[in-house]
This record gives C-alpha cells, sequence and structure tokens, in this order.
C-alpha cells in the first residue's frame, strides 16, 4: 500500500488529490518506522550479545585465573581451576630432579667474548659529543638500558619451554606469573646488595616488569577492570617477595623455601605443604633458586648492572647435570 501510495504522489496533479494521497502516506509511515526501529533494534541486540558472550567467556577464564592468584594474605595461590583429585606430576624421563642443582655456585657473568653480551655503542669525536648531549651516557639512561636487558634475562628463563619441562609444569598464566616473581626476587635481591645505585636500578626493572604484565594480562583477554587486576597482582608480588625474603632467613625452617615454593608456584587447592606427587620437583625448585641465589651473589657489580649474565640454564643438554 505504501508502494501504490508513493507512485500515486508522483503522477497525480490536482491539489486536492495530493493533499489527500499525502495524508494517507503519513498515516502509514509511522507504523512502518516502528517495524524498521523494532528490527533493528533486534539486529543490534543480536549483534552485542553475541560480542558480550565472547568477551564474558575469554573474561570468564582469565578472572578466575586472576582470583586464584588473590588470597588473603597474598603469599598463597589458589587454583586456577578445580583440579582433578588425582593430580599427578609427571616428571620427564631424560631429567633426573634427584642430581640437578648440587653443584657449587659460581658467577652467572657472561665471558668477555660471549655472543649473549649486551655492549652500548662506543662513538669518538662528534658523534660521542653528540649522544652525550642527548644524555644517553647519563646514570638514569644507562640504568634504563640495563634494566631492560636484566629484565629480557628474565624472560628468557621464564618464557622458555625448557623451566616448565624440568619442573613439571602446566605453563598457565599463574605459572608462568609466579616464575616471573621468582626471577625478579632473585634479581632485586641481588641489586638491592650494592645499596642506593642498586635500589634505584632495581626501580627501574621493577617498572618494565610491570608494563610486561600489565601487556600479558591485556594479552589473555582482560580489557575491562585492567587496573584492579594489576592492582591485585601488584599486592601479590610484594606478598610472595616477602615471603621468599623470611624464607631464606638463617632462622627459617629447613622447609620453609620449599613450602613457601609450593604454595605461589604449584598448588592448586590452597595446601600449606607439598603433595607427595609432587614433592620432588618442588624440592628440586627449591634448590634451584638457592644456588641461582647463591650464584648472583657470586656475579659482579658491573655484570648485574650491565645485565650481562644469564641464568642457569635449563635445556636439555644440560639438565641433567647442572
Amino acid at each position: 500500500h505504501i508502494a501504490v501510495v508513493r507512485i500515486s504522489l508522483l503522477h497525480i496533479t490536482s491539489p486536492q488529490e495530493h493533499s489527500y494521497l499525502h495524508k494517507l502516506y503519513c498515516s502509514f509511515f509511522p507504523s512502518l518506522q516502528e517495524i524498521n526501529n523494532r528490527r533493528e533494534s533486534q539486529r543490534m541486540l543480536t549483534r552485542w550479545s553475541r560480542v558480550i558472550s565472547q568477551f564474558g567467556r575469554v573474561n570468564s577464564e582469565l578472572g578466575r585465573q586472576l582470583r586464584s592468584l588473590h588470597c588473603r594474605d597474598y603469599s598463597k595461590v589458589a587454583a586456577v581451576a578445580e583440579p582433578p583429585a588425582d593430580k599427578l606430576y609427571n616428571v620427564n624421563d631424560q631429567v633426573n630432579l634427584n642430581k640437578m642443582f648440587w653443584s657449587k655456585p659460581h658467577s652467572l657473568a657472561l665471558a668477555p667474548d660471549s655472543p649473549f653480551r649486551v655492549e652500548d655503542p662506543q662513538y669518538e669525536g662528534f658523534k660521542r659529543a653528540l649522544f652525550k648531549l642527548m644524555l644517553f651516557y647519563s646514570k638514569q639512561s644507562k640504568s634504563i638500558r640495563g634494566a631492560n636487558v636484566i629484565y629480557r634475562r628474565v624472560v628468557h628463563q621464564v618464557d622458555k619451554p625448557a623451566i616448565y619441562d624440568v619442573f613439571s609444569l602446566e605453563k598457565t598464566f599463574k605459572t608462568t606469573f609466579s616464575l616471573l616473581v621468582i626471577h625478579m626476587w632473585l634479581c632485586l635481591r641481588r641489586l638491592k646488595q650494592e645499596g642506593k645505585d642498586g635500589v634505584e636500578l632495581g626501580q627501574y626493572l621493577y617498572e618494565i616488569y610491570n608494563h610486561d604484565v600489565e601487556l600479558r594480562v591485556s594479552k589473555a583477554g582482560v580489557n575491562l577492570l585492567l587496573i584492579k587486576w594489576m592492582k591485585d597482582l601488584e599486592k601479590i608480588f610484594y606478598g610472595n617477595i616477602v615471603a621468599y625474603d623470611a624464607a631464606m632467613l638463617p632462622e627459617a625452617k629447613q622447609d620453609e623455601l620449599q613450602n613457601v615454593i609450593w604454595r605461589n608456584v604449584f598448588s592448586d587447592d590452597g595446601t600449606s605443604t607439598p603433595s607427595d606427587a609432587a614433592l620432588l620437583p618442588v624440592q628440586a625448585m627449591s634448590r634451584y633458586v638457592r644456588r641461582e641465589s647463591n650464584c648472583l651473589s657470586f656475579t659482579d657489580k658491573e655484570a648485574m648492572f650491565s645485565g650481562n649474565f644469564m641464568f642457569t640454564s635449563l635445556g636439555s643438554t644440560t639438565a641433567g647435570t647442572v
């Protein structure tokens, strides 16, 4: 009917007929507009329902993992998901955990001819003067570059599959975050031994780490409430560091570090001591952490501040003989 009215309006010449048909067309138009609006609303609702559903699945999964990290005393890490009651830690057949990390600690500094060393470019003449004017050689600039290299060493150790294979860990957000915290703590603990300069460098290192964690959280699918998650992770970070420091004190119980590592890295149910199935890899990681801490103590200041050191290799070729 609307089409007929429209065609009629185009072909009539009488003003009276035009006025009548125009009123008739207008009487139809509101109902047509209402139908179109309703259809458009339904289409928009369908599209948004799909988007919200997809976001909900992603956010729910990461939210479940992040909430598992958030606990009252910030030193205990709960489960990422409800684990099966008979969860087993299948140790790699090529790895003999009982023989690992018993060797004498030594410096982790890279040799002068190591291809992994990172050196500042040495300019002369005009170029050096120009870079000096740009504060390239200032203490702050050198500290920031050093902190970046240090964090690259941390990420290199944590993101490689070897560390998960050796300690029988599943690579999830929780385990990766927990391992990042451990290696950050090892570096910050060593830098603190150098007094004020080390503490300042540690602050730059923490800022780089914090930015990386934010990117990892966003990459996992969390865009809403990101500030809240970051605050929770920050509390966990400092809580874990306090627990690790306390476990390394001379008066700490012999198995204290082992239990802290179990709660922060391995535990899925909030228990305070390792299960029988997990005891072997937890003990091995406890020895690894103590040994890396001692090795870093032997690593000289220049190597630490420039980032020219590497954590103990956990590759398959050395895993059984470290």
